[in-house]
């Protein structure tokens, strides 16, 4: 079902044009691929992460920073086979986009199972909006599929530099959401919580100190975003955390928790606690599968030099 807003796009050079090229070969190969038992996808892909990890060494060196920041109990070698694993699951993680955008319904519900669902329901029944809150993991665009296709959710969208991934990012996104809005339309993911919906909302980003606090993560002051509170307390909205895990065997475990009790609580400080505890709680299942890459801790108090 098409969206019922869309983003607003920048204008961009024709998709044709020679720089683009390099995209057309790149997709056409993850195309033929993608044809391939989903198994073997993921094989390659845990093999093609291997390589990213030694050519994308900045990338590579955030996340050993945030791994050696976040889990300094673990021996050197523990946070080296973490990182490893971080980078097949990176690699993984782009077929299972490629599944999101070339899959059916029918072959991506095959792969994965989801506990909890009544809740996002029962909210619905209700007319109440639910701030779907999550966090960045490299299986967050197969896992936000999977719940989409049972019950469909809208959520925010950052355009693409590159129009190409543009067009098919988007184009997946639209068919499986309500509504589909940039990032910084804030305006519109109002009306929809006050309609009723269920939006996507990754709380664990640092967007700088303009709407957030220092919030520990891991035990490290991390800048936190205080708008769930705000959002939730603007609208009315519940507020569902769900968070997935890629088990061993190759399949998706998505587990929805009941709406937060006394949410948000007057108090922004605690709200972000739970939610970083939370949080946590989660990565701690998988800790290899989490977006160690962003620059989480790049705000830093006063006083406290960068890490990066």
């Amino acid at each position: 079902m098409p969206a019922s807003n869309t983003p607003t796009h920048r204008k961009t050079h024709s998709p044709l044009a020679p720089k683009y090229w390099p995209s057309w070969v790149g997709l056409t190969i993850l195309r033929g691929l993608h044809l391939l038992p989903f198994s073997w996808q993921l094989q390659i892909g845990r093999i093609l992460g291997r390589g990213a990890r030694h050519l994308l060494k900045s990338r590579a060196k955030i996340a050993r920073i945030n791994i050696d920041l976040c889990f300094p109990d673990l021996s050197k070698s523990e946070r080296q086979a973490m990182l490893h694993g971080h980078f097949e699951a990176i690699g993984m993680g782009l077929f299972e986009s490629a599944m999101t955008w070339w899959g059916s319904d029918k072959r991506i519900s095959a792969l994965g199972d989801i506990q909890g669902l009544e809740h996002l329901r029962s909210a619905a029944e209700k007319g109440q909006g639910v701030i779907f809150l999550t966090g960045h993991f490299s299986t967050m665009e197969i896992a936000s599929t999977l719940v989409s296709i049972k019950h469909r959710i809208s959520g925010m969208y950052r355009p693409m530099k590159n129009p190409i991934m543009d067009s098919i990012v988007r184009r997946s996104r639209e068919q499986r959401s309500i509504t589909l809005f940039q990032r910084d339309d804030i305006p519109t993911m109002i009306r929809c919580l006050k309609r009723g919906e269920a939006v996507w909302y990754g709380f664990d980003q640092n967007y700088g100190m303009k709407h957030s606090i220092f919030t520990p993560f891991f035990n490290i002051p991390a800048a936190t975003i205080t708008t769930t509170s705000r959002f939730a307390k603007m609208t009315n909205a519940v507020v569902i955390p769900f968070f997935p895990v890629r088990t061993a065997n190759g399949r998706y475990h998505i587990t929805i928790h009941p709406p937060l009790n006394h949410f948000p609580s007057g108090d922004v400080e605690q709200d972000n606690i739970q939610l970083n505890q939370l949080l946590e709680q989660a990565i701690l299942q998988a800790p290899e599968q989490y977006f160690w890459m962003h620059r989480r801790f790049k705000t830093r108090p006063d006083n406290i030099p960068s890490v990066y």
